[in-house]
């Protein structure tokens, strides 16, 4: 099992950060299996593209939230490695 669990929906109340604040929490390790993703979809070409980290953070974003991991943002980039045999990811980890 990569992840703990795959929703199709954000559980967690809304945060409201910007890209600005979210660089400004430092990443963490995080373990892939007590991650429960937020997307049910991915896109196969965003996964395989060399530069997909180009426009945007480097570091998956994560919601802490009642005992919960919630993989807001960086499911390629997490996915990516998985793929690559890591169990775990450097994510910025927002506590709620």
């Amino acid at each position: 099992m990569i992840f703990k669990a795959v929703l199709g929906e954000r559980p967690y109340p809304p945060h409201g950060l910007s890209l600005r604040e979210w660089a400004a929490i430092p990443p963490r390790q995080v373990r892939l299996d007590q991650l429960t993703t937020t997307k049910r979809e991915l896109a196969l070409d965003k996964l395989l593209a060399e530069d997909s980290t180009f426009y945007g953070d480097l570091f998956p974003h994560v919601v802490e939230w009642n005992g919960g991991m919630y993989l807001e943002d960086g499911l390629h980039r997490a996915l990516r490695a998985a793929l690559q045999q890591r169990t775990q990811i450097h994510a910025r980890v927002l506590v709620l």
